[in-house]
C-alpha cells in the first residue's frame, strides 16, 4: 500500500517520524503520515495498534519520546489539551466524558463558560455564567448543523447517539476546527450511526477536519477521504479510500489474510429448547409484550432491532428471572433447560448451565483492576474444580488460564496481568474464555464484537459458531446487522418490545430488516 495521498503543502496535520515509548514498550515506533484540511481521514488498525496513542499525542494528552508534530506548518510540543484546545483541536473519546446528572446546556458550558460583561475580571470562583448567552450561542451553532437539542435535559436521560453530538458541540463551542473522534460509532444503532455521518459530512462541507480511530471497514469507506492503516504500533499503508478495498485494509491491519464474511451454515438439526419463552409480558420503559420465542440447543437465534425496544429487558429476565418477575409485575411463563424459571435466582440461572458475554465488559463483566488470573476465576469461586476447603487451587486455575489463553489468542498473555491494561480485544476473548470454559448448555451474546478489531471478530465469530456445532443454544443480540445476518439460523426482529418479525437464515437482508426495526410494517398495518 503506497502512500497516494496528501503533500506537506496541503497537510494540516504532520506526523515526523514520531515515538512513544513506555519504559521498554513501544506504543508507536518511528510513525508518519499527514492529514488534509477539510478531510475526514481515517485511522484504521487492531485494537493496541496504537491509533489512540498516536491521536492523544496530537490532543496533548501524551507527550511524545521522540519526533515532530506539526499543526499548520509549525512544530507543536503541547504541555496539556488545554494547549491543544486554544490551537483548535478536540477530541471526543470512546467513553464520553459528560456529567449524566446535569444538563445539555451545562455539559457543553463547563470549562468554557460565557461572563456576564465586567464579572470576567472578578476572581473566578465569584463570576456569574451566562446562561442566556450560552443557550443562544449553542442554539445557533446546533440550527446550524441542523441538529435539535433540549438543552435542560439531564445527560443520562438522552440517547447515546444524541449525547455524541453534544460531545461534538463542545468542541465547536470552543472553536475547534480539528476533531478527533475515538470509535465513534462503537455504541451507536445503525440509524444514529448513519445520523452521525451526515452530521460529520456537513462539518466537512464547512470546512473541518476530521479524524476518526476505528476499525470498521464498512464505515471507513462510508465516510473517509483518505486512510491510515496501524500495526503493532507503526504506520503500515496510506492511502485514498477510493482506490482501497476492505479487504486489502483488513489485511493491513492484521498482517494476514483476513475472512471479513463468516458463512454460518445452518445449523444441522436444533434439539430441545435450552430457552422458552410463552406470552411474556414486562412493563416498564424496555417493556416486553406478549413475547414467545424459543431458542434451542444446537442453533443461533439472533435478535436484532434498535437498542431500548425490549432486547435488555430479554437478557435481564433470563439472567434475573426471579427479581425481574416480581418488580415487572410480569406475565406469561418461562423455562430454561427444562424447568420453570420464574422463581430462578441469577447464581441458580448460571448454576444451571448459562453463560453470558454481557453488552459492557467494563461494567457487567471484569474487574478492570484486578488480574487476569482474578477474572477468569469470576462465576467459578466456588467450583470444586479450583478450591478445596474454602483454599484457592491457584496452580490448577493458573495452569487451566493458560492453556486457555494460548487457545483465544489473548494478549499480553500474563496471568497476574492486570486486565484494564489490555486492549478492548483482549479483554473480550478473556470474557469469552471464561464463558466457553464452563462449557454452557445456553450462551447469551450480547454485543459479542462491540468494540473489537476485525482480527478479534473472525475469531470471536468461529467460536460462537463452534459452540453450536457442539450443541450449544446460543441467544445472539447485536447491533451489528452483518452480524446477525453472518450468525443467526433465525432472526426476531424486535419492536417497541414485540416480535415484529421472524426470518430463517437467508431470508432477510439489512433493508428488510431494518424497515421492521423502524417499525414500518406496524405503522402500514395501523394505516390500513
Amino acid at each position: 500500500m503506497n502512500d497516494q495521498v496528501s503533500t506537506a503543502a496541503d497537510a494540516v496535520i504532520e506526523f515526523h517520524s514520531v515515538q512513544k515509548r513506555f519504559g521498554d514498550c513501544y506504543a508507536n515506533r518511528d510513525i508518519s503520515f499527514r492529514v488534509r484540511a477539510g478531510t475526514i481521514h481515517g485511522i484504521v488498525g487492531e485494537n493496541g495498534a496504537g491509533k489512540s496513542t498516536a491521536m492523544k499525542m496530537l490532543y496533548g494528552q501524551l507527550t511524545p519520546t521522540s519526533g515532530e508534530i506539526r499543526v499548520r506548518g509549525k512544530k507543536q510540543e503541547w504541555k496539556s489539551p488545554r494547549d491543544a484546545i486554544a490551537q483548535g483541536i478536540g477530541m471526543v473519546h470512546q467513553h464520553f466524558m459528560l456529567a449524566g446528572p446535569y444538563s445539555a446546556l451545562d455539559n457543553i458550558l463547563l470549562g468554557a463558560e460565557p461572563q456576564k460583561g465586567i464579572a470576567r475580571f472578578l476572581p473566578p470562583l465569584f463570576r456569574p455564567i451566562d446562561r442566556r448567552r450560552g443557550r443562544i450561542d449553542l442554539s445557533a451553532l446546533a440550527r446550524n448543523l441542523g441538529l435539535e437539542i433540549d438543552w435542560d435535559t439531564p445527560i443520562e436521560a438522552l440517547p447515546v447517539g444524541i449525547q455524541q453530538r453534544i460531545e461534538i458541540l463542545k468542541l465547536l463551542y470552543r472553536k475547534a476546527e480539528i476533531l478527533i473522534l475515538d470509535e465513534p460509532t462503537a455504541v451507536l444503532t445503525p440509524q444514529e450511526r448513519d445520523d452521525l455521518f451526515k452530521y460529520l459530512l456537513e462539518l466537512k462541507a464547512q470546512g473541518k477536519t476530521i479524524l476518526i480511530i476505528t476499525h470498521k471497514l464498512k464505515e471507513v469507506m462510508a465516510v473517509t477521504d483518505e486512510v491510515t492503516v496501524f500495526r503493532a504500533g507503526e504506520v503500515t499503508g496510506r492511502v485514498q479510500t477510493r482506490s482501497t478495498t476492505p479487504q486489502e485494509l483488513a489485511d493491513y491491519m492484521v498482517g494476514r489474510r483476513v475472512q471479513l464474511t463468516i458463512d454460518g451454515i445452518k445449523a444441522s438439526k436444533p434439539a430441545a429448547p435450552v430457552l422458552e419463552l410463552e406470552r411474556v409480558t414486562l412493563e416498564g420503559p424496555d417493556k416486553l409484550w406478549d413475547v414467545s420465542l424459543k431458542v434451542r440447543a444446537g442453533e443461533i437465534v439472533g435478535i436484532a432491532g434498535v437498542e431500548g425496544n425490549g432486547q435488555n429487558s430479554l437478557i435481564d429476565l433470563i439472567l434475573s428471572p426471579r427479581e425481574v418477575w416480581h418488580r415487572n409485575h410480569a406475565n406469561g411463563k418461562i423455562w430454561m433447560l427444562g424447568q420453570s424459571a420464574k422463581k430462578l435466582s441469577t447464581r441458580q440461572v448460571c448454576d444451571l448451565g448459562v453463560g453470558v458475554i454481557p453488552e459492557d465488559r467494563h461494567h457487567e463483566a471484569l474487574l478492570l483492576k484486578r488480574s487476569n488470573l482474578d477474572n477468569y476465576l469470576l462465576g467459578r469461586e466456588n467450583c470444586g474444580e479450583f478450591q478445596k476447603f474454602g483454599i484457592l487451587k491457584k496452580k490448577a486455575l493458573k495452569k487451566e488460564l493458560d492453556g486457555q489463553m494460548e487457545a483465544f489468542d489473548v494478549r499480553p498473555r500474563g496471568s497476574e496481568f492486570i486486565s484494564g491494561r489490555m486492549s478492548g480485544g483482549n479483554q473480550q476473548k478473556l470474557i469469552i474464555a471464561r464463558e466457553m470454559s464452563k462449557r454452557p448448555k445456553f450462551l447469551i451474546a450480547a454485543q459479542p464484537t462491540r468494540g473489537v478489531d476485525v482480527g478479534a471478530i473472525e475469531f470471536i465469530h468461529r467460536k460462537i459458531l463452534a459452540a453450536r456445532d457442539e450443541g450449544v443454544g446460543v441467544l445472539l443480540v447485536s447491533s451489528e446487522l452483518d452480524e446477525i445476518m453472518a450468525l443467526s439460523d433465525r432472526i426476531l426482529v424486535f419492536f417497541e418490545g414485540k416480535i415484529a418479525a421472524e426470518f430463517t437464515r437467508g431470508e432477510a437482508d439489512e433493508k428488510k430488516l431494518g424497515l421492521f426495526m423502524g417499525g414500518a410494517h406496524a405503522k402500514s398495518k395501523e394505516t390500513a
